[in-house]
């Protein structure tokens, strides 16, 4: 295994950070970072592109859900979904270059990369442009095996992964990806396939799946269980 991997796969991965909606800890928020780092966790968060060709740290195609304004985050550009808050938090929108330097290194970053199926790479671009910048342990994945060959072909030097387990034409082909990120509810069948792979598996919520995910060598993406507690 990578070395670089090896460090990101140490500890448990706190899914779009160790959010708290109740105690107004939003995912994917900054201070849903700043929590999964103060409790030594390393973070998981999803990118979406904005009209200016920007990533911002945001899980939804659209604003709806998870902010008081409405339409398609693609729609507006970075500098505009900075200035809207998070429903329930006191957070903004974060772009991904202002959450790379507020998370500094201190833990590791497990980056996913979100995609419509379309072939347009330039979200993926940025994602990996920002991620050669950066200086600390990061890991690039998406559900779209297209889009993580091209980070490949841009010569992305962090791990690469592959998030399934929905992907056509079977298995995945391991030297394409440095690990897999897998649903733990076929996690089985993943290390089946790939005795030696590193996986990582999504998403854990109780003590029996975190066990089940370790009995197979896997790490894993968790959320509302709290690992070690």
């Amino acid at each position: 295994m990578r070395p670089d991997l090896a460090t990101i796969l140490a500890r448990p991965i706190a899914h779009r950070g160790l959010h708290d909606a109740g105690r107004g800890v939003i995912e994917n928020s900054v201070a849903a970072a700043e929590a999964a780092a103060a409790s030594g966790y390393g973070i998981e968060c999803d990118v979406q592109l904005t009209a200016d060709g920007e990533a911002v740290v945001f899980h939804d195609e659209d604003l709806d859900r998870l902010t008081s304004a409405t339409g398609l985050v693609a729609g507006r550009k970075a500098a505009d979904l900075e200035t809207i808050g998070l429903k329930g938090g006191d957070d903004k929108i974060p772009t991904l270059a202002a959450f790379l330097a507020f998370i500094a290194g201190r833990v590791p970053l497990v980056i996913e990369i979100k995609s419509l199926g379309d072939a347009d790479f330039r979200l993926a671009s940025r994602t990996v442009a920002l991620a050669a910048a950066y200086d600390g342990p990061v890991a690039l994945k998406s559900f779209d095996p297209v889009l993580m060959a091209h980070c490949r072909a841009l010569g992305a030097t962090c791990p690469l992964g592959l998030v399934g387990p929905a992907q056509p034409g079977g298995a995945p082909p391991r030297d394409r990806y440095d690990f897999l990120s897998w649903s733990i509810d076929e996690l089985g069948a993943a290390r089946a396939a790939h005795p030696a792979m590193p996986l990582m598996s999504w998403t854990v919520r109780s003590k029996p799946q975190h066990e089940f995910a370790a009995s197979l060598g896997a790490q894993i993406v968790f959320e509302t269980y709290r690992p070690g507690r």
